[in-house]
């Protein structure tokens, strides 16, 4: 196994005593930001506290494995793949904004069902006019770091990409078609007469219906589960990540930390690409993390 370290700050000191730690062979430079550890012992809970305490990112992963290993990529949309979560921002329009956020952050640590906190949201934009969506997008929406970088090699090494979200296709729509997903599902807004109705139509994409458009998209491309990442910050991300060979938590809540493979608290998307590098050998990217 290489054991994989990243951060904003990745200290010569750190690097030498995980060195030994692990009693690796080689000290391998990624990046300014990502550095490989080579044939390194499996000492998980050390590496973990050592890397807790120096604010890194880690990963031990197996020696070979590339990018290009996998053939379908699913991510979350909100807080993984965007900076923000739509339906706040939405709420904020209509000076709801506290009260909504509040809600969202309970279904995402997993305390009260999701789908019920998806209704209780959405009832609070009724009457709010749709115009509030395209400023959303406009004014609030944001990539976070390393998804463009991500996805580009996605496409240059031939992985599908699958975008699938608890929000909203307003947003899905527009994002799929920005960085080039191959495919994207989310929730639809009712709306009448140029306002938001406060309900959804449609089968809800909820956590199983995370799980079921990956198992689906599995089963229609023969893609086995050991080539799928999934990426995902949320309890309700769980059973999507479930269905994945490895699994990401980026930037999660710790419900989703404990069932993960890998991490990335301290690094951008693009550290995806640190863990398992670009088959291209074009990697265009800074690096991320892994647990």
């Amino acid at each position: 196994m290489n054991l994989v370290i990243q951060g904003e700050d990745v200290q010569t000191r750190d690097l030498k005593d995980l060195h030994r730690l692990v009693e690796g062979e080689a000290i391998e430079r990624i990046s300014d930001n990502a550095f490989r550890i080579t044939r390194a012992a499996e000492r998980r809970t050390e590496v973990a506290a050592h890397c807790a305490r120096a604010s890194l990112d880690w990963g031990f992963v197996g020696e070979g494995r590339r990018f290009g290993d996998f053939a379908l990529l699913a991510m979350d949309m909100d807080s993984t793949l965007i900076s923000i979560e739509c339906i706040d921002e939405i709420a904020d329009f209509a000076g709801r904004k506290a009260q909504v956020a509040a809600v969202t952050a309970s279904a995402m640590r997993g305390e009260i069902d999701w789908p019920e906190s998806l209704r209780r949201r959405v009832k609070a934009l009724a009457g709010l006019d749709e115009s509030a969506l395209a400023r959303v997008h406009a004014e609030r929406l944001r990539f976070n770091p390393g998804a463009e970088a991500l996805l580009a090699a996605a496409k240059r090494n031939g992985v599908k990409t699958l975008l699938v979200s608890g929000g909203f296709t307003f947003f899905t729509d527009r994002v799929r078609e920005r960085l080039g997903f191959d495919y994207a599902y989310s929730n639809t807004l009712d709306i009448a007469g140029g306002k938001l109705e406060g309900t959804v139509s449609g089968p809800l994409v909820d956590a199983h219906g995370k799980a079921g458009h990956v198992a689906r998209l599995k089963r229609e491309l023969g893609i086995a589960r050991e080539r799928v990442v999934a990426i995902g910050d949320g309890a309700n991300d769980l059973l999507m990540m479930a269905e994945a060979g490895t699994s990401i938590a980026y930037h999660a809540k710790p419900v989703v930390k404990a069932k993960a493979d890998y991490a990335l608290d301290y690094v951008g998307l693009e550290g995806l690409l640190a863990l398992f590098p670009d088959s291209s050998g074009l990697s265009g990217a800074r690096p991320g993390s892994g647990k």
